[in-house]
Parts: structure tokens; C-alpha cells; sequence
């Protein structure tokens, strides 16, 4: 008969053979709890009782072993088996012999409730596993012994350093993913680098040289063309890598925006944000000023408002233009012009921000950029 796979999976399958070593870890122990059992029944209080009780932790070793994956209540219920399987001992055994020191009755059984827990919350979960199972070592051996004390220190050594595992394995999986992504990314971007440097650049770079053969206004035509293939050269050339978390000032980026036209605001104390977002959100606050440059109308004065809220940061952009007309945005966006949609939201929803625009005709612009300090 096969099982279900595991719910908790990953790419290699590490975490799913950890829980499967577990499985046969607690078969292999309760056939060695049987058979302990079976050679001394005689001995116990109640024999009858005994054979019950493994019985039932046959029954739960069952269930575990075909259970389609791990959820939490199936972890914690793990325990509490285990918890009652040691503590039936006072019931089967005889007091006698458990103050002389005779073995729980299910022996090493429950010890696979401390390496679920292990596996489930890392070394904190197997530490915590071991001292519940402790406890219940603790309250059926009375006096406690030298020999409940080693068991006890054993479970410890072996819910930590499993747990441990699980942790560094979990944490080495996850800088995996981020190292392929990286690398997914990188290649993406060199492929358009590619088609960008044999088409649009080459195209750009022509528009201009032909622009100052001309002349006129033409000429300025050309400049502009100039301008935007030195900026897309600067970004398909540039390197992909791990963000960064270093904390700057936005209040400098942002100043460097500031001109004529464009009044940049700022709190007097430093608005410090991981360096990424905030060299995103300057980006996006440029896009937002280019638009108003190019849409507002001649001589449309432009403010950005900075405000630190302490969770988040708020960026308003506003201007005293000529507006823009209902639907207007979401027209560009469909005709593939994604200034606002990709320059401006774009870079803010990638830190977990949000964008919105308010606008009528004639009444000018306001672009509210929110972006949370930890997205």
C-alpha cells in the first residue's frame, strides 16, 4: 500500500524523508516495546492493561504512518499519545518496581513525538518536545533516578541537534530559491539586453545622429532620443543581485529631484529606508515628474510631500497642471504607454506599496506613493 505524499515538501525532499525516518524510527520502537513487553508481562500490575496500551499505540503508529501529511493539530496530538503512553505506566506497573528503577512501558516509543516536534518547530520545537516527554519520565519515576535523568538528557541532545538540522536545512533552501531567482532574473535581463542593444538602441542612437544632421527641431528631437538610449543603456547594462538592506536617507534622493518647477518637502529628521526601496521610490517619484513635465502643460509647478508615519513612508507628488481626463490612465495602459502602471506602480508594489492618483481637468495631479519599512 502506498501513501499520500506529504504536505510538508520541498524541492529536494529532505523535510518529507526527515518526517518518513520518524515513521520508522516509531514502527522500530514499538516492535521493540512488544517484544520487552512480551518477555516479562508477567511482572507488570496489570498485563492485560499493558498489552492495551500498546494495542493503542499500534493503532497510532498506524495512523501517523498512512496520515497524508503533518498539520499541527497532528503534531500536537503525536504528543499528547506519547505523553499518555508514559504516564500509563503507573497504571500497568507496579510501584515497586518502577521506584527501582524498571523502564516506562512504551521504552524509546515516544521519542518519535520529540523528533516530530524537532522537525516541525526546528530546535526550540525538539527542545520543548523532550522536556514534556521528560515530564512524564519525571512524574511516573518517583524518586527520579540516575537513569531517568540520562534518558531525559538524551531526548535534549537528540531534539536539538535534529531540530538544528532542520533549521540550517530550511534556511539553506530558502537562500536557494532567492540565488535561483537572482539567476532567473539575470538571465531574463541579458536576453533583453540583447534584443534591446540590437533593435531599440541601435534605432535611438540613429534618431539622433540623423536629428543633428537635420537640424531644427529635429535636432532637439535627436537630443531627446540621445537622452533616453543613455538611460536604457545604464539599465540593461546594469547587474542583478540580491537586494540590499542597507538604510539611506530618502530625504537625499529625493532632493535631488528638486529644481525648477519641482519643490521637494521633507521632514527635518532623517527618513531612513533599505536602499533598494528607496532608490525605487525615488525612481518612481522621477516617472511621476516626467509625467507632469510631459502632460501637465507649460509651466506646471510640481511639490513632493515626504512624510515618515514610522511603519510606512508616504511620498505625495503633486502639480497644479491641466489634469487628467476620467479613463485617461487606464486608455495608456491598454495602448501599452506604461509610464504610471509600470514606472510608478510597478516599482512601488514591488516593496509591498501602494499607488493611487487623484485627478479631474484642470484641477491638476496628486500621485500618493505608500510604501511599508518592512514589506
Amino acid at each position: 500500500m502506498t501513501t499520500a505524499p506529504r504536505a510538508d515538501t520541498d524541492g529536494f525532499g529532505l523535510v518529507a524523508s526527515l518526517w518518513r525516518g520518524v515513521d520508522v524510527f516509531r514502527v522500530a520502537s514499538l516492535v521493540y516495546a512488544v517484544v520487552a513487553y512480551a518477555t516479562r508481562y508477567e511482572l507488570y500490575r496489570h498485563p492485560a492493561a499493558g498489552w492495551a496500551v500498546l494495542a493503542a499505540m499500534a493503532a497510532w503508529t498506524a495512523v501517523v504512518w498512512f496520515w497524508p501529511s503533518r498539520p499541527t493539530p497532528l503534531v500536537l496530538a503525536d504528543m499528547a499519545v506519547s505523553f499518555a503512553a508514559v504516564m500509563a505506566t503507573r497504571v500497568v506497573d507496579d510501584p515497586v518496581r518502577i521506584g527501582e528503577g524498571a523502564s516506562t512501558l512504551p521504552l524509546t516509543w515516544p521519542a518519535a513525538s520529540v523528533l516530530a516536534f524537532a522537525i516541525w518547530k526546528g530546535w526550540v520545537g525538539g527542545v520543548v518536545g523532550a522536556l514534556v516527554i521528560g515530564l512524564a519520565d519525571v512524574l511516573v519515576v518517583n524518586p527520579v533516578n540516575a537513569g531517568t535523568i540520562h534518558n531525559i538528557v538524551l531526548l535534549l541532545l537528540a531534539g536539538a541537534v535534529v531540530g538544528y538540522s532542520a533549521d540550517l536545512y530550511r534556511r539553506s533552501q530558502a537562500a536557494l530559491a532567492r540565488a535561483l531567482q537572482v539567476e532567473a532574473v539575470t538571465r531574463e535581463r541579458e536576453r533583453l539586453a540583447r534584443d534591446i542593444h540590437d533593435s531599440v538602441l541601435q534605432v535611438l542612437a540613429y534618431v539622433q545622429r540623423r536629428g543633428a544632421e537635420i537640424g531644427g527641431e529635429s535636432a532637439s528631437l535627436g537630443r531627446m532620443a540621445g537622452e533616453q538610449e543613455e538611460r536604457l543603456r545604464t539599465l540593461v547594462s546594469s547587474r542583478v543581485g540580491p537586494q540590499s538592506s542597507h538604510s539611506v536617507d530618502l530625504r537625499r534622493l529625493l532632493g535631488e529631484h528638486g529644481g525648477s518647477g519641482v519643490h521637494v518637502s521633507a521632514p527635518a529628521s532623517p527618513v531612513g529606508l533599505p536602499y533598494d526601496t528607496a532608490a525605487d521610490l525615488s525612481a518612481a517619484v522621477g516617472a511621476a515628474l516626467d509625467n507632469v513635465r510631459e502632460h501637465a502643460g507649460a509651466g506646471a509647478q510640481a511639490w513632493v510631500l515626504v512624510e515618515d508615519d514610522g511603519d510606512e513612508v508616504v511620498v505625495t507628488v503633486r502639480d497644479d497642471g491641466v489634469g487628467i481626463a476620467p479613463g485617461r490612465l487606464e486608455e495608456a495602459e491598454q495602448d501599452g504607454r506604461l509610464g504610471v502602471a509600470s514606472s510608478v506602480r510597478g516599482r512601488v508594489a514591488d516593496h509591498g506599496g501602494t499607488t493611487s492618483v487623484v485627478s479631474s481637468p484642470g484641477d491638476g495631479t496628486e500621485v500618493e506613493l505608500r510604501v511599508p519599512r518592512s514589506p
